[in-house]
């Protein structure tokens, strides 16, 4: 797994992940979040996954693990841009909204409410 790093100012810092992000590209993702939460002025990590074509349960701790580090250190982490797939796999696991991407779409195309799930 590649991750590119870009500054956005004021406090905010975008990863962008290219890969699988699963057992095998967690830990580099995971040593690039600890690298951003060092970081003294942070206030907010965007994790851009539009170059992530999978997400396991891994991936998906390891996102979770960021989001609680972050806000420990008074920042936010929150998710943008996630394939199909891998926004599925945000959606069915109910962190969606925990990482700041609410509004997704549901598997037949209409919006989904933040907070409010379809059971099948």
């Amino acid at each position: 797994m590649e991750i590119g790093t870009g500054d956005a100012g004021a406090g905010r810092l975008v990863l962008s992940p290219v890969g699988d992000l699963d057992m095998a590209g967690a830990p580099a993702f995971d040593r690039a979040l600890d690298g951003a939460l060092e970081r003294p002025d942070l206030l907010e990590i965007v994790v851009d996954l539009g170059g992530v074509a999978f997400l396991d349960s891994t991936g998906v701790a390891a996102l979770l693990r960021g989001a609680a580090e972050a806000v420990g250190r008074g920042a936010t982490l929150r998710v943008t841009d996630p394939q199909p797939l891998v926004a599925r796999v945000l959606r069915i696991t109910a962190v969606d909204v925990l990482l700041g991407w609410p509004g997704g779409r549901d598997d037949d195309g209409s919006a989904v409410e933040p907070g409010w799930r379809r059971l099948r």
